[in-house]
Protein backbone atom coordinates (compact mmCIF):
# COMPACT_ATOMS: atom_id res chain seq x y z
CA UNK A 1 0.00 0.00 0.00
CA UNK A 2 2.79 2.46 0.97
CA UNK A 3 4.79 1.61 -2.49
CA UNK A 4 1.65 2.84 -3.90
CA UNK A 5 1.14 5.81 -2.47
CA UNK A 6 4.89 6.87 -3.35
CA UNK A 7 4.42 5.93 -6.58
CA UNK A 8 1.18 8.24 -6.82
CA UNK A 9 2.98 11.18 -4.91
CA UNK A 10 5.88 10.85 -7.58
CA UNK A 11 3.46 11.02 -10.61
CA UNK A 12 1.75 14.24 -9.71
CA UNK A 13 4.66 15.50 -8.41
CA UNK A 14 6.47 14.86 -12.11
CA UNK A 15 2.78 16.14 -13.89
CA UNK A 16 3.02 19.30 -11.86
CA UNK A 17 6.77 20.16 -12.66
CA UNK A 18 5.97 19.35 -16.53
CA UNK A 19 2.81 21.79 -16.50
CA UNK A 20 5.08 24.47 -14.85
CA UNK A 21 7.45 24.12 -17.35
CA UNK A 22 4.79 24.82 -20.09
CA UNK A 23 3.22 27.29 -18.20
CA UNK A 24 6.66 29.42 -17.54
CA UNK A 25 7.31 29.70 -21.64
CA UNK A 26 4.62 31.07 -22.58
CA UNK A 27 5.60 34.84 -23.24
CA UNK A 28 3.42 37.06 -22.00
CA UNK A 29 1.95 40.10 -24.09
CA UNK A 30 4.00 42.97 -23.07
CA UNK A 31 2.50 46.36 -22.34
CA UNK A 32 2.96 49.02 -25.34
CA UNK A 33 4.55 51.41 -23.66
CA UNK A 34 7.64 48.99 -23.06
CA UNK A 35 10.21 47.48 -25.00
CA UNK A 36 12.58 44.36 -24.86
CA UNK A 37 16.14 44.13 -25.26
CA UNK A 38 18.26 40.66 -25.82
CA UNK A 39 21.16 40.14 -24.19
CA UNK A 40 23.29 36.84 -24.15
CA UNK A 41 26.68 37.23 -22.02
CA UNK A 42 27.66 33.67 -20.59
CA UNK A 43 25.07 31.89 -17.45
CA UNK A 44 21.96 33.80 -17.52
CA UNK A 45 21.42 34.31 -13.25
CA UNK A 46 24.22 37.03 -13.32
CA UNK A 47 23.29 38.93 -16.42
CA UNK A 48 19.61 39.33 -15.18
CA UNK A 49 20.76 40.00 -11.79
CA UNK A 50 22.57 43.21 -13.08
CA UNK A 51 19.70 44.20 -15.03
CA UNK A 52 17.16 43.73 -13.05
CA UNK A 53 18.68 46.84 -10.74
CA UNK A 54 18.92 48.81 -13.34
CA UNK A 55 16.37 52.13 -13.08
CA UNK A 56 14.03 51.59 -16.10
CA UNK A 57 14.12 47.62 -16.08
CA UNK A 58 10.91 46.44 -15.47
CA UNK A 59 11.59 43.12 -15.73
CA UNK A 60 14.66 40.37 -16.60
CA UNK A 61 13.85 37.03 -18.08
CA UNK A 62 16.11 34.16 -18.34
CA UNK A 63 15.40 32.05 -21.40
CA UNK A 64 17.30 31.04 -24.69
CA UNK A 65 18.25 32.49 -28.63
CA UNK A 66 20.01 31.69 -31.41
CA UNK A 67 18.94 28.24 -31.95
CA UNK A 68 17.48 25.73 -34.40
CA UNK A 69 15.51 23.80 -31.97
CA UNK A 70 11.58 24.68 -30.67
CA UNK A 71 11.06 24.81 -27.09
CA UNK A 72 14.91 23.82 -26.00
CA UNK A 73 15.26 23.11 -22.62
CA UNK A 74 18.10 23.79 -19.80
CA UNK A 75 20.01 20.54 -20.51
CA UNK A 76 19.82 20.31 -23.88
CA UNK A 77 21.28 24.17 -24.19
CA UNK A 78 23.73 22.92 -22.01
CA UNK A 79 24.84 20.61 -23.56
CA UNK A 80 25.15 22.16 -27.28
CA UNK A 81 22.61 20.25 -28.38
CA UNK A 82 20.64 22.85 -29.80
CA UNK A 83 22.57 26.19 -31.11
CA UNK A 84 20.86 28.44 -28.32
CA UNK A 85 22.98 30.66 -26.06
CA UNK A 86 22.00 31.65 -22.59
CA UNK A 87 20.01 35.07 -23.07
CA UNK A 88 17.83 37.41 -20.75
CA UNK A 89 15.14 39.01 -22.23
CA UNK A 90 15.01 42.95 -20.88
CA UNK A 91 12.15 44.76 -20.66
CA UNK A 92 12.39 48.26 -20.50
CA UNK A 93 10.95 51.79 -20.48
CA UNK A 94 12.77 54.16 -23.21
CA UNK A 95 11.11 56.81 -21.36
CA UNK A 96 13.56 56.21 -18.38
CA UNK A 97 16.36 53.81 -19.92
CA UNK A 98 17.85 53.89 -23.35
CA UNK A 99 18.75 50.72 -25.50
CA UNK A 100 22.58 52.11 -25.59
CA UNK A 101 22.30 52.51 -21.90
CA UNK A 102 21.44 48.96 -21.51
CA UNK A 103 23.65 47.94 -24.09
CA UNK A 104 26.79 49.99 -22.19
CA UNK A 105 25.60 48.21 -18.85
CA UNK A 106 26.37 44.34 -20.51
CA UNK A 107 29.48 45.34 -21.44
CA UNK A 108 30.20 46.41 -18.02
CA UNK A 109 29.17 43.18 -16.57
CA UNK A 110 30.48 40.59 -18.54
CA UNK A 111 33.77 40.05 -20.37
CA UNK A 112 33.20 41.12 -23.92
CA UNK A 113 36.36 39.72 -25.17
CA UNK A 114 36.39 36.17 -24.07
CA UNK A 115 35.43 34.20 -26.42
CA UNK A 116 35.27 30.41 -25.63
CA UNK A 117 32.31 31.44 -23.04
CA UNK A 118 31.68 33.37 -19.91
CA UNK A 119 34.41 33.16 -16.94
CA UNK A 120 34.26 29.47 -15.91
CA UNK A 121 31.34 28.77 -18.18
CA UNK A 122 32.58 27.29 -21.65
CA UNK A 123 30.78 26.41 -24.41
CA UNK A 124 28.88 27.81 -27.25
CA UNK A 125 25.71 28.30 -24.79
CA UNK A 126 27.73 30.80 -22.65
CA UNK A 127 29.01 32.82 -25.99
CA UNK A 128 28.90 37.01 -25.55
CA UNK A 129 25.75 38.56 -28.52
CA UNK A 130 23.47 41.16 -28.61
CA UNK A 131 20.38 40.45 -30.39
CA UNK A 132 18.77 43.63 -31.89
CA UNK A 133 15.28 44.03 -33.47
CA UNK A 134 16.08 46.81 -36.49
CA UNK A 135 19.23 48.40 -37.94
CA UNK A 136 18.58 51.51 -34.87
CA UNK A 137 19.40 48.77 -32.29
CA UNK A 138 22.53 47.29 -34.55
CA UNK A 139 24.07 50.47 -35.55
CA UNK A 140 23.71 51.51 -31.55
CA UNK A 141 25.46 48.32 -30.42
CA UNK A 142 27.79 48.22 -32.97
CA UNK A 143 28.87 52.23 -31.98
CA UNK A 144 29.67 50.82 -28.30
CA UNK A 145 31.67 48.36 -29.55
CA UNK A 146 33.39 50.59 -31.85
CA UNK A 147 34.08 52.74 -28.21
CA UNK A 148 35.30 49.84 -26.95
CA UNK A 149 37.43 49.59 -29.89
CA UNK A 150 39.23 52.39 -29.84
CA UNK A 151 39.58 51.85 -25.66
CA UNK A 152 41.88 49.13 -26.53
CA UNK A 153 39.23 46.27 -25.99
CA UNK A 154 39.11 43.08 -28.69
CA UNK A 155 35.38 42.98 -28.48
CA UNK A 156 34.27 38.85 -29.24
CA UNK A 157 30.56 39.88 -28.86
CA UNK A 158 28.15 39.18 -31.78
CA UNK A 159 25.51 41.13 -33.53
CA UNK A 160 22.17 39.11 -34.14
CA UNK A 161 19.16 39.93 -35.24
CA UNK A 162 16.42 38.77 -32.76
CA UNK A 163 14.72 35.60 -33.31
CA UNK A 164 12.46 33.17 -31.28
CA UNK A 165 13.29 33.78 -27.84
CA UNK A 166 12.14 30.28 -25.36
CA UNK A 167 11.67 31.30 -21.76
CA UNK A 168 14.05 28.99 -19.32
CA UNK A 169 12.50 26.87 -16.49
CA UNK A 170 11.30 28.41 -13.78
CA UNK A 171 13.89 27.65 -11.42
CA UNK A 172 16.56 29.52 -13.59
CA UNK A 173 14.29 32.93 -13.15
CA UNK A 174 15.69 35.33 -10.25
CA UNK A 175 18.22 32.58 -9.03
CA UNK A 176 20.43 34.79 -6.99
CA UNK A 177 16.96 37.02 -5.40
CA UNK A 178 15.65 33.47 -4.69
CA UNK A 179 19.02 31.93 -3.15
CA UNK A 180 20.51 34.99 -1.43
CA UNK A 181 24.33 34.07 -3.83
CA UNK A 182 25.91 36.39 -5.73
CA UNK A 183 27.13 36.04 -9.32
CA UNK A 184 30.58 33.87 -9.99
CA UNK A 185 31.23 35.47 -13.51
CA UNK A 186 29.89 38.42 -13.36
CA UNK A 187 31.11 41.31 -11.63
CA UNK A 188 30.31 45.46 -12.79
CA UNK A 189 33.23 47.07 -13.86
CA UNK A 190 33.04 51.01 -15.01
CA UNK A 191 33.96 51.29 -18.73
CA UNK A 192 31.84 53.86 -19.64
Amino acid sequence: MRKYFLLLFIGIGLLLASSMDKEIKIEKPMDKNLKAAYFAGGCFWGVEHHFEKKKGVKDAISGYMGGWVKNPGYYDVVKGKTGHVETVKVVYDPKIVTFEELTKLFFEIHDPEQRDGQGPDIGSQYLSGIFYHNEEEKNTAQGVIDILTKKGYDVATSLVEVNPFYIAEGFHQDYYARTGKTPYCHIYKKIF
